[in-house]
C-alpha cells in the first residue's frame, strides 16, 4: 500500500512538516512495509516557505529587512530553489502580525516595505519567478510600502514623499515609476475572493484582526479607494474589483499595480511546485488535514486543494484534523472517504493543544485499524 501524507500545519501547535513526520512514524511502527511519502503542504499563509522546502529541498537566503513598523529591523529571508530558479517570499516573515506585540498592531502605521525588500533581494539573487505568499500580514497599505522599497515614489500635494502605513494612502497625489525596475514573473498566492475595497474589502474584513478600530477601518477603506482611483488614472489599471485583490491588506492589488503580478491559487501552486501531483498518481491513500476542519477547509484551503487533485484518480482521501465542524454528507459529497478528529467539543482546548502529538498519533492508529 502506498500512502502519501500531505498535511497542513496545526496553527499554534505543530508545523506541517512535524504533522507529516508524526503520521509517517506512526504508520511505519504499525506497518513497516507501507510505502509512505510525506509532502508537507501550505496554502500561501504562514509556514508556506518551510513546507515547500521540506517537500522539495531548496535554500533559505537570509536578509535583514524593515519589519511591519518602519522603525523595526527583522531577520527574514526567502526560499530559493536552484533547479528551477524559483523564489518564495513569505510576507509574514517581514511584515507579519506575528512580529508585533498586540499593543503595536496599528494598520495606519504598519508597512509592507520589508516585503518589498525581500522581493528585490530575490530578484537580485537570480530568481526567474517569485511566488509571493501573503498570509498573516499586519498591514493595510495596499502594497504601497513594498512598492516604495522597489523604488516607486508616492508624492503628496506638496511634492514630498508620503510616509509609511495605510494612514498615508489618502495623501497620494502623484506616483512615479522607477526607471530600472527589472523584476521576474511574480505570482501572488491568494485563496480569498475579497476585493480591495467595500464591505468585503481589505479594511472592513481584515482590518480589525490587525488592530484597526471602527474609525481606522473607515479611514483605511477610504485610503484604499483613493489609491485605486489614482492607480486607474495614472497607470490605467483597475485594481479594486479584482477577486482576491484585498488579500494581505491590499498587497495583492499593489502587486498587480506596481509589479505586474498575477493572482493565482495558493494551494494549487504549492501542490504543483511540491510535486504532489506526481506522487499521488499511484497512491492508494492520501492523508491530509489541519487544525480545524470546517466549511472554509472546502474552499481554497489545503484539504480542498489536495482532494481536488485526486478526483481524477481512484486515490482515497482521509482527513485528520484537530476538530471537525463539517457534516459527514458534505465531506463525502466533496470526495473525502474518511475523517478522523483528534478531539471534540467536550475536550478542553488547552489540553488538546498541549497533547496534540499524542492525539495525532492516536488518530493515525484509528486510520490504520480501519484500513486493516
Amino acid at each position: 500500500m502506498k500512502i502519501v501524507i500531505a498535511m497542513d500545519s496545526f496553527k499554534s501547535c505543530i508545523s506541517a512538516t512535524c504533522a507529516c513526520q508524526i503520521i509517517e512514524d506512526t504508520l511505519r511502527s504499525i506497518q513497516p512495509d507501507f510505502e509512505i511519502i510525506s509532502v508537507p503542504m501550505a496554502d500561501g499563509g504562514e509556514g508556506t516557505a518551510a513546507a515547500l522546502m521540506a517537500a522539495r529541498g531548496g535554500q533559505w537566503i537570509e536578509r535583514n529587512v524593515t519589519g511591519p513598523l518602519p522603525e523595526m529591523q527583522v531577520k527574514a529571508g526567502f526560499a530559493f530553489f536552484p533547479d528551477t530558479k524559483v523564489a518564495l517570499v513569505e510576507m509574514a516573515k517581514a511584515s507579519g502580525l506575528e512580529l508585533l506585540k498586540p499593543e503595536q498592531a496599528n494598520p495606519l502605521k504598519t508597512t509592507t516595505f520589508g516585503t518589498g525588500q525581500l522581493i528585490r533581494a530575490a530578484a537580485d539573487y537570480g530568481s526567474e519567478k517569485i511566488l509571493l505568499a501573503v498570509g498573516g500580514s499586519a498591514t493595510v497599505d495596499g502594497g504601497v510600502g513594498a512598492a516604495q522599497a522597489l523604488g516607486w515614489k508616492f508624492l503628496d500635494s506638496s511634492g514630498s514623499e508620503i510616509g509609511f502605513g495605510g494612514g498615508h494612502l489618502e495623501h497620494i497625489v502623484k506616483m512615479s515609476r522607477p526607471e530600472n525596475l527589472n523584476l521576474p514573473e511574480i505570482k501572488v498566492l491568494c485563496d480569498v475572493e475579497n476585493p480591495l475595497t467595500g464591505e468585503n474589502g481589505a479594511a472592513r474584513v481584515f482590518g480589525p484582526q490587525k488592530g484597526a478600530t471602527p474609525e481606522m477601518v473607515e479611514r483605511l477603506d477610504a485610503g484604499l479607494k483613493h489609491l485605486a482611483e489614482v492607480v486607474k488614472e495614472q497607470l490605467g489599471k483597475q485594481i479594486d474589483k479584482i477577486p482576491g485583490s484585498g488579500a494581505a491588506g491590499g498587497l495583492a492589488a499593489g502587486a498587480v499595480a506596481f509589479m505586474n503580478a498575477k493572482l493565482v491559487s495558493g494551494i494549487e501552486t504549492i501542490i504543483r511546485e511540491a510535486g504532489l501531483e506526481e506522487q499521488i498518481k499511484d497512491a492508494d491513500w492520501v492523508i491530509t488535514g489541519e487544525g480545524r476542519f470546517d466549511s472554509q477547509s472546502l474552499r481554497g484551503k489545503v484539504v480542498s486543494g489536495v482532494t481536488k487533485a485526486v478526483r481524477q484518480s481512484r486515490v482515497k482521501v482521509a482527513v485528520i484534523a484537530g476538530r471537525v465542524a463539517v457534516f459527514e454528507k458534505d465531506w463525502r459529497d466533496f470526495g473525502i472517504t474518511e475523517v478522523i478528529a483528534l478531539s471534540d467539543e467536550t475536550m478542553d482546548l488547552d489540553y488538546a493543544i498541549a497533547n496534540v502529538r499524542t492525539l495525532l498519533a492516536d488518530a493515525v492508529k484509528k486510520f490504520a485499524f480501519f484500513r486493516r
